[in-house]
């Protein structure tokens, strides 16, 4: 019996999950093995207590968070390549706008998949190129003057999209940001947990848009 294409889907995106993962554990193992040097349960223990709660709780919140905008096979590109809130997500949601189609849909779920995955073959080229020339790289990575461009490359993007939804649901979209601007103003601290505060900003923008749709503003 033929599969569906979600069938398909999850069963080759289950495959390369776990692909990943015993390549991405084989290489602590493989360098212990080779040098003949085991660190103990202990320390490992010690290191993944103050670091692992962290990326479980990111992990899951962008899991909830992320799949129902790039779709099944965009998710399993994204949590296997890497790189999903600064540049998956980015990729999948303009290529959904510049096509004019919505998240969830069929045809957004082909665009976000598509957009995805040539994410995320030029991103190995662009490592490999930047592999090779490193030497030759260093000194212009290294530099004062691009320094400045470089430390806002996020902000940047993620700015440019925010301005197009923004500007389409203002409405719904001034209190979350309102409140994440006065939160981060206070506590610049925060500034390294906002991968935990994407769904309080999710959070506000459902409740302001349930409170908006009730009264007939939206």
């Amino acid at each position: 019996m033929k599969r569906s294409y979600e069938e398909q889907t999850h069963f080759w995106g289950k495959l390369w999950t776990w692909t990943a993962v015993f390549v991405i554990l084989s290489v602590p193992v493989i360098i212990c093995v080779a040098y003949d040097c085991w660190p103990g349960f202990t320390p490992v223990l010690k290191g993944l207590l103050g670091v692992a709660p962290i990326f479980w709780t990111v992990g899951a919140i962008e899991v909830v968070t992320f799949t129902p905008m790039l779709g099944t096979a965009g998710s399993y590109l994204s949590f296997v390549t890497g790189n999903v809130t600064s540049l998956k997500v980015p990729s999948a949601l303009n290529a959904m706008e510049s096509a004019k189609v919505k998240p969830g849909t069929e045809e957004g779920e082909v665009y976000s998949t598509i957009a995805i995955a040539t994410s995320s073959i030029v991103t190995a080229v662009i490592i490999a190129v930047g592999v090779f020339l490193l030497a030759q790289l260093t000194p212009i990575l290294n530099s004062p003057v691009l320094k400045p461009a470089f430390d806002n490359i996020l902000p940047a993007l993620f700015g440019g999209l925010g301005v197009v939804y923004i500007s389409k649901n203002w409405k719904i979209a001034v209190t979350p940001v309102v409140f994440m601007v006065i939160l981060f103003l206070l506590v610049p601290s925060l500034a390294g947990s906002v991968g935990v505060l994407v769904p309080v900003g999710a959070l506000i923008s459902i409740g302001v848009a349930r409170i908006l749709y009730k009264k007939g503003i939206v």
